[in-house]
């Protein structure tokens, strides 16, 4: 998100969030402990994946077509802010020959800001909040009320580091928005209302008590088609309504995503889902061969790389029909 945008969080929920209350303390604020897992959790959504969610996403697949729902990860790419991305061939080939054929060998080198760029994964531990405690101290807090004190080292999160996100294997909706409005691209700053989602979802055909806990809800905003210019990075995007984001709430999903960011300037979606309610956001992804076959559920797999530590993470998220 763009520093202009963590500066409006920071007016706009320091007071409202923080300083409506000094009772809080670590072990009991306003979003922590998680009211379903309890204080120590570091999982979030993906504590939904449980074998019987599984099995029953596992009865989304009929035809076994396999759809790629991420942006191939190249130096060109679009970067936000200060992040990077950078690979390199250091040498062709980089090391050999060796042995009685003469075999090559390549490597690669690659350095960035790999949990935040591309098709990009927020963790538990990527957004927080300043609030001030009890005590009179004031720190930044995040999921289930871990604090900087608690988290914070040169060399990665000692808690809520990516590593704690168990592997998602679920059912996917894909909320089709661009397509409800019959347009290739919602236009810029266009708030996604729960009207919106709601009439998508019956244009799908999917009812909206279907969707259920530990689901992955996607939003087509048509934002994909702009990636290879750049022009996805720039000018204010589409994003879902404070509206929207309380509704997902009360769905309890696993995680949220979009061919954006979901967030307007006041990085709700950030704020309420991932930060206050451990529903995770992977952003950046391209729902065009989705929309082409009008596979709205599907089976949905993604799981984040290991890097402990971390904030997020790269990934290759697919749907199987």
């Amino acid at each position: 998100m763009k520093l202009q945008a963590r500066q409006l969080l920071s007016a706009a929920f320091l007071f409202t969030l923080s300083f409506t209350s000094f009772s809080q303390t670590r072990e009991q604020g306003p979003w922590w402990p998680h009211p379903i897992w309890g204080a120590g959790d570091q999982a979030g959504g993906s504590n939904w994946i449980t074998p019987e969610k599984v099995l029953q996403a596992m009865t989304m697949v009929k035809t076994g077509k396999v759809y790629e729902l991420g942006q191939p990860y190249e130096n060109e790419m679009s970067i936000p802010d200060n992040r990077s991305y950078n690979l390199l061939i250091p040498s062709f080939p980089t090391y050999g020959p060796e042995g009685r054929n003469g075999q090559v060998f390549n490597d690669e080198y690659i350095a960035g800001s790999l949990g935040q760029v591309g098709t990009q994964f927020d963790g538990p531990g990527h957004v927080g909040q300043q609030v001030k405690m009890a005590d009179g101290t004031t720190t930044e807090v995040f999921y289930n009320g871990y604090s900087t004190a608690e988290m914070k080292n040169p060399f990665g999160l000692q808690k809520l580091g990516v590593e704690n996100v168990k592997p998602i294997v679920t059912r996917g909706v894909l909320v089709d928005i661009a397509g409800l409005k019959g347009v290739p691209t919602l236009a810029e700053g266009y708030e996604v209302s729960l009207a919106d989602v709601r009439a998508a979802l019956k244009k799908q055909g999917i009812p909206e008590a279907s969707v259920a806990p530990g689901d992955a809800l996607f939003f087509n905003f048509g934002w994909s088609k702009h990636w290879a210019s750049g022009y996805a990075m720039k000018g204010k995007r589409p994003y879902v309504g404070r509206e929207v984001v309380e509704w997902i709430i009360t769905k309890k999903p696993c995680m949220v995503g979009s061919d954006g960011i979901m967030d307007g300037d006041e990085l709700i979606a950030h704020s309420e889902l991932t930060m206050k309610n451990g529903i995770f956001n992977l952003e950046w992804m391209t729902f065009e061969g989705l929309q082409a076959d009008k596979a709205y559920e599907f089976l949905f797999v993604f799981t984040p790389i290991r890097f402990k530590g971390a904030t997020g993470s790269p990934g290759r998220p697919i749907a199987i029909r």
